[in-house]
């Protein structure tokens, strides 16, 4: 850990995001837009990389005020796991990692902590769990400051039913691996990017400035929407709600895109 004088973490978290920039580097050589290894490597390097060290110590920083340097760093993680692209959803993207969100993942490692050291009496923190001190700092937030335990899973899936994303219908639980989660990359890519509706279409394309028009083919405005439910010339018969299955059929329609 890094102390600064003011206790806001600050500089230790600047170095984490920094040590996971160079560990994402590694991860992205595993992976490219259609080749590389399936997601389910791909999740367990990055728990292994990724994780291991922006986690460290996390109980003591996770209140901090810049623990957003730290959670970019593992969206991006995320991103590479997924296939996905920069503009996607962030509440689509532990969904499709199969990984806790990290604010969650947080909560469960002071849950932990705090439940351990007040089964130690010997500990020196036991006596700030059991009599916590006065707070002298109101831009500070010590992990006594909230001691009710919470169920990472139900918080999780409480969470996605209220987050207004993009055909979040999709997923009736994000606790669990979705489908397709070892086909290869490149179908597995694809298929993220048709359920998040963000992916080299037209109309995503024109949008960041790749292309001069966002029609289709068919001369309709072409959307990942579009593709996949209403182009006469490329829909998917059941749409995306069958794509997302993930099923043989699915898969011969991907492999074609």
């Amino acid at each position: 850990m890094t102390l600064d004088r003011t206790l806001s973490h600050k500089q230790h978290l600047t170095k984490t995001a920094g040590k996971l920039k160079t560990r994402n580097s590694l991860l992205t050589k595993l992976v490219g837009t259609s080749w590389g290894a399936n997601a389910n490597i791909l999740r367990s390097s990055a728990l292994a990389l990724c994780y291991s060290v922006g986690e460290y110590c996390a109980p003591v920083w996770a209140h901090s005020a810049h623990v957003n340097l730290v959670d970019v760093q593992l969206n991006t993680t995320m991103r590479l796991i997924t296939g996905t692209v920069k503009p996607t959803p962030l509440p689509w993207l532990p969904v499709l990692a199969n990984i806790e969100p990290s604010a969650i993942r947080r909560k469960a490692a002071i849950d932990k902590l705090i439940a351990k050291a007040a089964n130690h009496e010997d500990w020196g923190l036991h006596g700030d769990i059991a009599s916590p001190p006065t707070y002298r700092l109101s831009s500070r937030y010590p992990l006594w400051r909230d001691m009710r335990p919470e169920d990472a899973t139900t918080r999780w899936r409480e969470e996605w039913k209220s987050a207004l994303v993009v055909n979040s219908y999709l997923v009736s639980d994000p606790t669990i691996r979705q489908p397709g989660f070892d086909l290869p990359r490149r179908s597995w890519s694809l298929l993220n990017r048709f359920r998040t509706d963000q992916g080299q279409c037209g109309a995503c394309l024109k949008r960041w400035g790749q292309a001069t028009s966002d029609l289709c083919d068919c001369g309709e405005i072409q959307t990942m929407h579009h593709i996949v439910n209403s182009c006469p010339l490329t829909r998917f018969e059941g749409g995306l709600q069958a794509l997302h299955q993930a099923d043989e059929a699915a898969v011969r329609w991907l492999s074609r895109m």
